[in-house]
């Protein structure tokens, strides 16, 4: 079977691209944007719509594969790939890609992504949005041929045994972390709350506000939750905001990180980005530093990467280093969707647990084929996106989930 016709179509994503350096540096929120000046190129101000370009293919049966081009929320910060706007890109996407996919013949997912994602214009590879969109594109083009789902495709491809089994889902709350926390409580999300701690000033000063805040969080859930064995993970994004206030002083930063363990009492509790010191050499050195801390402090508390692990290459050094207990696979930041596969799998196999993530910043299609990929190499951890507003995220999510799952139960329950 052949993609008889390819079309690119812009489209909104579920949040905005942020100046992530113009914020830590001090920008105020005015209602809901930013006031100030933009630090990072390509950005006309701190806060602006999000987009999304859409590929999609009319395979020769007639039938639509899709698949969506999206970037992170904080495109341009810790090395990731600058600003993604659909009306710079559907322009060359049209002219370097639209000729090579229409009258190709579909074949297995890793060959055709393997190959487009290795183009270079110029010298310079694809925008890691469009490898992203178009890797997803090439996923569903094949799982439509052979009448599969995506999942079931990457299970035969990469060897791996299909197992009908959700992953856990972790919810965001963005700036309203006190009504989304309750909203999670309610419908009984495995992680929680990730809170949006991307400022010094929502951090406080000498971090007092997030510890009030994981105080209230431990009293909420006691009052909310319907089932006294309800429990979910505490993980907290910081943004490298506690290194800024302790100077990014390793042991400081590990004593802190203790406190909010010590707070949140038999809570497990993930610290995500707790430092951000400028360069990927230097990143690993301090987080693992700040790892072995609080190992040897026997804390229990456990840190995420995120800033400066963003390609699969960073994923495999941040893992190798043991520089972390967990890391976010940040999606779209990998590019080509079998990078995600392939980092998963490649954590599990260090003992370092595996959080697919992403961004807010992503579709609702984009979330969908994710959940495929989190179930098919069977992640330890899966964020809700995308949006801020968790509900929707959640549906999304959990649908897709619980959707994929019943599906996979009915085609394979007799195999196990």
């Amino acid at each position: 079977m052949k993609i008889k016709k390819v079309v690119f179509t812009k489209g909104s994503s579920g949040f905005y691209f942020d100046d992530q350096k113009a914020i830590k540096s001090g920008a105020l929120h005015d209602g809901f944007v930013y006031v100030g000046e933009p630090q990072t190129p390509g950005f006309t101000q701190i806060r602006q719509a999000g987009q999304s370009i859409s590929v999609v293919f009319l395979l020769e049966d007639g039938q639509i594969a899709t698949g969506d081009c999206a970037a992170v929320q904080y495109s341009g910060a810790g090395g990731r790939d600058p600003l993604f706007l659909a009306d710079d890109f559907i322009p060359f996407m049209n002219e370097h890609l639209k000729p090579k996919l229409e009258g190709m013949e579909i074949a297995p997912f890793r060959e055709m992504t393997e190959k487009f994602c290795a183009i270079r214009v110029d010298g310079k590879p694809l925008h890691k949005a469009i490898q992203y969109g178009l890797s997803m594109a090439l996923l569903d083009a094949r799982a439509k041929q052979q009448f599969k789902l995506p999942c079931e495709v990457l299970c035969e491809e990469y060897g791996l045994p299909i197992i009908p089994k959700a992953v856990p889902i972790f919810g965001q709350t963005g700036d309203d972390r006190y009504d989304n926390a309750d909203k999670m409580i309610l419908k009984e999300v495995d992680a929680l709350p990730h809170a949006l701690y991307n400022s010094v000033e929502k951090l406080g000063k000498d971090g007092e506000h997030m510890l009030d805040y994981v105080k209230w969080l431990v009293r909420r859930i006691a009052d909310l939750r319907q089932r006294v064995d309800y429990k979910p993970v505490l993980h907290f994004d910081v943004y490298g905001t506690i290194g800024q206030i302790f100077n990014n002083d390793p042991q400081k930063v590990a004593e802190y990180i203790t406190k909010i363990a010590k707070v949140a009492g038999d809570y497990e509790v993930y610290i995500e980005g707790p430092v951000d010191v400028g360069n990927k050499k230097d990143q690993i050195k301090v987080m693992k530093a700040v790892k072995e801390h609080l190992d040897a402090m026997g804390s229990g508390a456990k840190i995420v990467a995120d800033e400066w692990c963003n390609t699969k290459e960073d994923i495999k050094e941040f893992a190798d280093a043991g520089a972390c207990h967990m890391i976010q696979i940040k999606t779209p930041d990998l590019g080509g969707i079998q990078n995600i596969i392939d980092s998963v799998v490649y954590c599990k196999e260090k003992g370092v647990e595996a959080y697919q993530g992403g961004t807010c910043n992503e579709t609702d299609n984009s979330t969908k084929m994710c959940v495929q990929i989190a179930i098919a190499a069977q992640a330890c951890r899966f964020l809700a996106k995308p949006g801020m507003g968790f509900d929707e995220a959640f549906t999304i999510v959990n649908n897709e989930m619980q959707r994929t799952v019943a599906i996979l139960e009915m085609k394979h329950g007799e195999e196990k």
